[in-house]
């Protein structure tokens, strides 16, 4: 074993989303000569942002956030020098119809008990359903349960949850988080969600949520490669490869590159078109079909007006689900809406948003803001100055029961090929989190393959404090 990288070791990276800029970043620290092969004009794949060409806008594809638990990404951000362009909040405002606020917020008693003053508090829940949540709660505190085909709908109902305990805080919380319905949701997947997010402690529910647009936080992680001798390619797709005895040749554009490793840091949708026609291949591409995809809606609303004084909040009972104050949260950039400083530039973001999918943008955009006055008074008396509807509609895989037993692990049939992507079995759903932890274990696993010792790059998960510390 070497202490570094045998000398002038390349890798070819394909993608240039969070799982790619990742590996990327992990491999060019460890003394690797990194290229990043991305086919559009900019990073971050799906968490990414760009001019609007309808209304000149910088938008972002949609709104992303982080938690406290989401070490991983995290230390990207730490190694990429943008951690100081996230601002943090310990406090969820929930919105019923006609305005109501609930609060909730960490207190000063110990896990998993800190948000409960909060929550017995708050107006959008009645006992009933708090006494039946904490049952739940209480039920998950030993361990995440295991996977038995149960969607962790059933598992609620199982569980003594009414009707608006499910409404109003499991789905609110959950179809955000896994981006799909409580009725197609696995239970590991819900209950990790919970715990390592809302139950370990108060630092690991914190919300982040970036001040600048998506693609100027991952452009950093882009010059982080380059600053270590390394390369980022735009317009620059991957087509296909051919694993060899001493390397890879990867289709670039249709031009043949040779490199000494690979990185297929692409969704499953676009791995499985890149896959080999041979016997090789066939074990990935039959673990690649069992996955299906999940779309997610962003509505962007620019208003003439303020129209509240939050930064973001929840919306409960309606087709939207989060409201973020992109004018308050954004660094000021002079946008016609916010330039003045009166204006109002918000997103809307629907999760698991079939129901939008075949709706038309005017469709969306009226229904949008007639129910976001319902929540927002102010609304119904401002100017709608320009919008825009941006659909994902393969946003992420859907997390269905049992779906884990088909998540690949980052090394292949081919020594010299590795997998990263949210999809890859980390340990951790399809968020951006579970997408820098895929990059990094490609990245330890590549390492290793190469005889790079002490390339240890993943980030352990926040440990549990109060009575949570011996949780499992």
């Amino acid at each position: 074993m070497t202490s570094s990288p045998p000398q002038g070791s390349t890798v070819a990276i394909a993608g240039g989303g969070l799982a790619g800029l990742a590996a990327g970043c992990a491999l060019s620290t460890a003394g690797f000569r990194v290229t990043l092969f991305e086919r559009r004009p900019y990073l971050g794949g799906r968490a990414s942002s760009y001019q609007h060409p309808g209304t000149g806008e910088i938008v972002d594809n949609c709104q992303h956030v982080l938690l406290g638990c989401c070490t991983n990404l995290i230390d990207l951000y730490r190694r990429s020098g943008v951690e100081d362009k996230i601002r943090w909040y310990d406090r969820l405002t929930f919105l019923e119809p006609g305005g109501r606020a609930s609060v909730i917020r960490p207190s000063g008693l110990p896990a998993p008990l800190h948000a409960g003053p909060s929550f017995l508090r708050a107006h959008c829940l009645n006992m009933a359903d708090k006494i039946a949540i904490g049952r739940a709660m209480a039920a998950l505190v030993p361990a995440t349960p295991e996977e038995h085909g149960e969607t962790f709908l059933s598992w609620l109902k199982r569980h003594g949850q009414t009707g608006r305990a499910i409404e109003r805080f499991w789905k609110t919380i959950l179809v955000s988080a896994l981006n799909e319905d409580l009725d197609h949701m696995s239970v590991p997947y819900a209950a990790q969600v919970i715990r390592e997010s809302f139950m370990k402690s108060a630092a690991a529910g914190r919300m982040g949520v970036p001040t600048v647009p998506l693609t100027e936080l991952y452009n950093a992680a882009g010059d982080t490669i380059r600053a270590r001798g390394g390369d980022v390619q735009f317009r620059a797709g991957v087509e296909s490869f051919r694993a060899q005895p001493s390397g890879v040749a990867v289709l670039v554009n249709g031009q043949e590159r040779n490199f000494d490793y690979l990185v297929l840091a692409v969704s499953f949708d676009v791995l499985a078109k890149m896959l080999p026609d041979s016997p090789t291949a066939t074990p990935l591409a039959e673990l690649l079909s069992h996955f299906t995809t999940s779309p997610i809606t962003g509505i962007h609303l620019w208003f003439d007006r303020a129209i509240t004084d939050l930064d973001h909040a929840v919306l409960l009972d309606r087709t939207i689900q989060w409201m973020f104050h992109k004018s308050r949260l954004i660094e000021r950039r002079g946008t016609a809406a916010q330039g003045n400083g009166q204006g109002s530039y918000v997103e809307l973001v629907v999760s698991s948003s079939r129901s939008l999918v075949e709706k038309s943008r005017g469709e969306i955009v009226e229904l949008a803001v007639k129910e976001l006055g319902e929540f927002l008074p102010a609304v119904r008396e401002a100017q709608l100055l320009k919008s825009t509807v941006i659909k994902e509609v393969h946003a992420t895989y859907s997390p269905r029961p049992g779906v884990d037993q088909y998540r690949p692990q980052p090394t292949t049939a081919w020594p010299r090929v590795f997998l990263a992507g949210d999809f890859v079995a980390t340990g951790w759903p399809a968020t951006m989190e579970g997408a820098v932890r895929s990059g990094y274990l490609a990245a330890e696993s590549l390492a290793r393959v190469s005889g790079t010792s002490n390339a240890n790059f993943l980030v352990a998960n926040l440990p549990g404090t109060g009575f949570m510390r011996s949780a499992r």
